[in-house]
């Protein structure tokens, strides 16, 4: 409701008035309420007061039944009758709610919803209720425990809300937009732009949204798009209530006046049919509330401030004598609400009393509620006493079993551990005469057992079977089992559960709710995923891929610069390396480095991914190394080269991460050999085992200058002495990397009692240094609070989980000396010494843990590997426009905020840390961060196919001239067809049902754009048969069109080329704006590796569909509405591209732009009627073909 115009006595009700109540009874207060009630100097609200049982109700006349105090002196802001049980809710200015049970009205539950702010609107739902105040929405239990609290933006300014569904919410206030909340997710899920001041009162019928403005108008929004359709001004002042039943809408409201606002006694009333006022209804009353009663009439009920009531109908006249009068305690009456029977009111005063009014003497409040449930009562059970001094006391007395045996309860936990009856081997004879038809074996049943009889087996007598190598039936319909391991749920592999329409219900967001993008696990070798994302979020590194561009087919810095590119466009939606893993299976050095998995070993873990990770750790670097110093550019990406990374020979991959070393062999005879060289990264060296028995304390400082400044004894050639000889090898070094990367090397029992030994050590200095004040848990008294408050304010009390399993330092300072020595040191941010004399001091660092990349040893998923990641500044700024730094897990596409010291902490049962990442600090302010996109547009002219045999006849495209070139919205039709590489797996449950395993891996192997406008509109510019050197299970031929060899170089008379120069055409057509018009494409996207803005795609299978109902076929569409019949043998990318483009140009053409939503909307219930009479099926009668492209054929021989 709005309150301007409203009684100025109202100002006197504020909320700090009612902090603490006066005992002294208010003059106002009737006293007849107050009856048999005692004033809690305290101020403690009163119960319920009901009225006296002589009250007498006139059977289908309104009469007050009821009067109760909610909260004495504090005026009740809203009211709302359950419509789900027999119960009353009322809100008060003080933020408390009270609920009110049955007619009798019965303190049911009293709670604070809200410590400052009134309670502006109740809605009941099912499981509890909302409530909502200025800035915030609660969802609580009828009981008043909490079920989430969703705080808004400090500065909204919320008065009403609208269920529109079981689990959406719209909520409207003073300000210029609506917001609209999933109840599931709990999620602002849109918001709609409305004109100012804001909306205060929402309606909604099965036609429209209907939203009442302070300005005086009643706006009718469409219930799809939330557009205007309608608007009704209905008073000149401001508007006060309105309301709405069948084709009839009545407003009360202020109006303009020369004094100010005015009370007016004209109710204003709407056709809804016609759209257009009727004649005003007069009443005798100052409306401020009305509500329709619609019993055996539609009457209105128009309600007064002043407790005045008036029925009337509102096509007819206002008679005086159905007035009835409310006697309210306060002066006002604050508010008004009519139950779901329509058989009680209720108001609500400002001296915070409520009243109902019934018209019966026993009213129910719905329909059909639900059975209210009640606190059950404390019952205590009362047993006999006993006299232990009886001898002769019967034992039976006492409600315990008497036994001499040990209880079940007193078991080891080893005597009651779980064990699950095992399934016997399949008999050999089965597995030897099985027949495989598909996914499923066929076998006679050799009767070697009786029916449905299986012997059973305990854990003891069968030996044969690990309680940890079974595999459940379906790894979507295992069960959680947290006895079996003890990994944290966040660190296990997560996968996708597939369902019959793929990845398009797979709830992502459950497991990324940041803006940053996780990358897909089901591609094969995607085990380096979180190293991808380390290299991502190196800024310098970032910039530097992006940068480059060159004209090697296979190159995986071209590849994972794309791949960077996407993460940059992603907002939460998880990407994949589909094309850069593509471009590492082909190169000889991955698979000779044993880096490329089998699917088998995969699945299964075989491999040993700590290694596996800290190999492809050293492959990485070395590549882009190798591919930054090629200085060649090709013709076709000119510019590309034009990088402000680096000018030299050497690439910018050696500035960052090279170390110049000097290698000295010294032999026995005193000949020395030096020789210079360079590492990209280095390995840990562990002191002696037998050291670490005594429990001797190594810092992480003295390790890692030991594992870089390597000493050993070998044998090696003299050519002084002419034969090998035993040499001292030593390493110095001359130059310091800016990123230093550490391969941990724990890769036997050894090294890991080694790190668990180290923290342990940590972890006793840490107490010992602090004196043992350590917390449990995070908790400082106020001294504490007001220290680290102060400037120098220092936490000295930290929790103990900080500081278990850390031996891993945040910092380390490195300093080079002048004999060419190597000091290295664990550092701290309060060490005296800090980073700005670090600038000024030459040869002297500090190092910043950035990333660590642990190995997760789980033995019912075969392990995995994550990354910790600290997120810098300048990521957060693009993706949530906020400046600051946190650590984040990467597990995939599962990415949540952790502290920092879970980065670091390894519990070698089950996290052993495989690679570390330490920048130089300020390390971005040495490089220039700008990034030029290295596409232009010459990679749309014309180009040379691969294939041998093709010859100009076949040409099925015109490339682009210099003024063709697309500009931003331009129209571009694009239809891409696949073969399959990898079938899919999938298994089929014992209740019949088909699970996917694995999805089918697929390949892009044609891609064709059309012109969208100009006098060549539907003539392909781009017509690429893809080559592909990967073995093809399945070339779809059906549904593609593809044949086999339309791909291979050497037969095929196709315009082959490569999939990065296609893949770099597409790309320049997204980065320069334009519009893609297909079917399907979020699937073709997704296969071709690409992230297209979605306000650059439009997608006719969604521009022909109705919500929650099925998607529609192009060949369907284009029969229905174009008259053409397509794909008939084969599918065609020209066709299905230009037929796309077509039903573009005719959804304009039938939603005139998409300003006629609803006769847009009759058009797609004819095509759905029309659609189930026939099947969905495209007639096709004999003699008649479709008219495929022989007419556009001929244009492009004529061009």
């Amino acid at each position: 409701m709005n309150f301007e115009g409203l009684d100025p006595g109202l100002a006197e009700y504020a909320p700090s008035m009612h902090s603490a109540l006066d005992p002294v009874l208010d003059a106002h207060l009737n006293p007849s309420l107050l009856q048999n009630v005692e004033l809690d100097p305290e101020g403690v609200a009163l119960e319920a007061l009901p009225v006296q049982e002589s009250v007498h109700i006139m059977e289908g006349v309104y009469s007050e039944l009821h009067s109760v105090v909610a909260e004495v002196g504090v005026p009740v802001s809203v009211s709302h009758f359950d419509l789900h049980e027999e119960m009353l809710w009322v809100g008060s200015h003080g933020g408390h709610a009270t609920s009110f049970f049955g007619p009798a009205l019965e303190r049911y539950s009293s709670f604070q919803v809200n410590g400052s702010d009134d309670i502006r609107q109740i809605q009941s739902l099912e499981n509890g209720i909302l409530f909502l105040t200025k800035n915030n929405l609660k969802y609580m239990a009828r009981g008043g425990l909490i079920i989430f609290d969703y705080l808004l933006d400090e500065n909204e300014d919320m008065h009403s809300l609208l269920l529109t569904d079981s689990s959406t919410l719209l909520i409207g206030g003073l300000q210029n937009h609506i917001l609209e909340i999933d109840l599931n997710t709990v999620q602002e899920t849109q918001k709609y732009a409305v004109e100012t001041p804001g909306v205060t009162i929402m309606r909604q019928t099965n036609r429209f949204f209907f939203c009442g403005h302070t300005s005086g108008k009643v706006s009718l929004r469409d219930l799809r798009t939330f557009k205007v359709e309608h608007e009704f001004d209905a008073f000149s002042g401001s508007l006060s209530d309105f309301d709405v039943h069948g084709n009839l809408l009545a407003a009360c409201g202020f109006s303009s006046r020369l004094t100010g606002l005015a009370c007016d006694r004209f109710l204003k009333v709407y056709d809804l049919r016609m759209m257009r006022a009727i004649t005003p209804l007069q009443v005798h009353v100052d409306p401020a509330f009305l509500r329709f009663i619609p019993t055996y009439t539609s009457r209105l009920a128009i309600i007064s401030q002043s407790g005045q009531c008036q029925f009337c109908e509102p096509t007819g006249l206002a008679n005086p004598a159905d007035i009835f009068h409310v006697n309210p305690v306060g002066p006002l009456l604050m508010t008004f609400d009519v139950s779901a029977s329509k058989q009680a009111l209720a108001f609500g005063d400002s001296e915070g009393c409520v009243h109902l009014w019934t018209d019966s003497p026993e009213p129910s409040f719905n329909p059909y509620s639900r059975e209210t449930e009640f606190a059950l009562p404390c019952l205590v059970d009362s047993l006999p006493p006993l006299d232990w001094s009886q001898d002769l006391l019967p034992l039976s007395l006492i409600p315990v079993p008497l036994t001499t045996d040990t209880l079940l309860s007193d078991w080891p936990a080893a005597n009651s551990a779980p064990a699950p009856r095992r399934a016997p081997p399949v008999d050999a004879e089965i597995l030897r005469t099985m027949k495989k038809v598909g996914f499923i074996g066929y076998a006679p049943n050799p009767r070697t057992r009786l029916r449905n009889q299986i012997p059973y087996r305990l854990k003891e007598s069968d030996s044969e079977f690990d309680s940890f190598s079974q595999v459940t039936e379906s790894p979507i319909g295992r069960e959680e089992e947290p006895h079996l391991h003890m990994v944290s749920k966040k660190y296990r592999k997560v996968t996708i559960k597939y369902s019959k329409l793929g990845l398009e219900d797979f709830d992502f967001k459950h497991y990324n709710k940041t803006l940053f993008a996780g990358l897909e696990p089901h591609i094969p070798n995607a085990y380096c995923n979180c190293m991808i994302q380390v290299l991502y979020f190196l800024e310098p590194v970032r910039c530097l891929i992006q940068n480059h561009l060159c004209q090697k087919e296979f190159c995986l810095a071209c590849e994972l610069g794309f791949l960077f590119h996407m993460l940059d466009l992603s907002r939460g939606d998880p990407c994949q390396g589909n094309n850069f893993l593509r471009a590492f299976r082909t190169i000889p050095e991955a698979s000779a480095l044993g880096l490329i998995l089998a699917d088998s070993d995969e699945a299964s873990g075989k491999g040993n991914l700590a290694r596996l990770i800290q190999r492809w750790n050293r492959f990485i670097l070395t590549q882009l190394h190798q591919d930054m110093q090629e200085l060649e550019v090709p013709q076709a990406y000119r510019g590309a080269g034009g990088s402000s990374f680096c000018s030299s020979g050497d690439s910018v991959i050696g500035h960052l991460f090279s170390c110049e070393m000097e290698n000295c062999s010294l032999c026995r005879c005193g000949s020395e050999t030096v020789r210079a060289s360079s590492t990209l990264l280095f390995t840990l060296s562990y002191p002696d085992g037998s050291n670490n028995k005594t429990g001797k304390n190594y810092d992480f400082a003295q390790v890692l200058k030991r594992s870089i400044c390597l000493e050993q004894n070998t044998q090696a050639w003299c050519d002084n002495c002419e034969k090998y000889q035993p040499t001292i090898q030593t390493r110095n070094i001359r130059h310091l990397p800016d990123i230093l990367v550490i391969n941990c090397e724990v890769n036997s029992s050894k090294e890991a009692d080694f790190w668990r030994m180290q923290a342990e050590v940590a972890f006793k200095m840490a107490v010992k240094k602090h004196g043992g004040e350590i917390s449990k848990n995070k908790e400082f008294a106020l001294a504490d609070w007001k220290e680290l408050g102060s400037p120098e304010g220092v936490l000295v009390c930290p929790s103990i989980e900080e500081l278990k399993n850390i031996w891993l330092p945040f910092s380390i300072r490195m300093k080079m000396t002048k004999n060419k020595g190597l000091d290295v040191c664990n550092w701290t941010d309060g060490d005296e010494w800090g980073p700005a004399r670090a600038e000024e001091e030459h040869g002297v660092y500090v190092y910043d843990l950035m990333a660590t990349v642990v190995h997760i040893l789980d033995s019912r998923t075969g392990g995995s590997l994550v990354a910790h990641i600290k997120v810098g500044e300048t990521y957060h700024q693009r993706k949530e426009g906020v400046t600051h730094q946190q650590w984040y897990l990467f597990n995939d596409f599962l990415i949540e905020p952790i502290d920092k010291h879970e980065a670091v902490q390894f519990d070698m049962n089950w996290k052993v840390p495989a690679i570390l990442y330490y920048v130089k600090r300020n390390l971005n302010s040495r490089y220039n961060l700008n990034i030029k996109n290295p596409i232009e547009a010459s990679v749309l002219l014309a180009e040379a196919s691969l294939a041998r045999k093709q010859r100009k006849t076949h040409t099925t495209f015109i490339p682009l001239m210099l003024n063709e070139m697309p500009q931003v919205g331009d129209l571009v039709g694009l239809d891409a067809e696949f073969v399959t590489l990898n079938e899919e797996e999938a298994e089929l449950r014992s209740d019949g049902t088909k699970s996917t395993i694995k999805p089918s891996q697929m390949s892009v192997a044609r891609i064709t754009c059309v012109r969208g406008q100009g006098p060549n509109e539907g003539i392909p510019f781009i017509d690429d048969y893809i080559s592909t050197q990967e073995q093809v299970v399945d070339y779809l031929t059906q549904y593609s069109g593809i044949k086999p060899g339309d791909l291979d170089a050497k037969i095929s008379s196709k315009h082959l080329t490569t999939l990065k120069s296609t893949y770099l055409k597409l790309r320049f057509l997204i980065d320069i704006g334009v519009k893609f018009v297909g079917h399907g494409l979020q699937k073709d996207f997704r296969v071709i590796n690409l992230m297209v803005p979605k306000d650059q795609v439009l997608d006719t299978v969604y521009l022909f569909h109705m919500p929650r109902k099925r998607m529609i076929s192009l060949r369907f569409l284009a029969w229905y509405f174009l008259d053409l019949k397509i794909q008939g043998e084969t599918h065609d990318s020209i066709e299905d591209a230009r037929t796309a483009l077509q039903l573009y140009r005719k959804y304009l053409e039938l939603s005139k732009n998409g300003t006629e939503p609803e006769s847009f909307h009759k058009v797609l219930k004819g095509l759905y009627e029309k659609g189930r009479k026939m099947d969905w099926k495209v007639p096709e009668p004999e003699g008649q073909t479709s008219p495929k492209n022989a007419a556009v054929f001929s244009s492009v021989l004529a061009l």
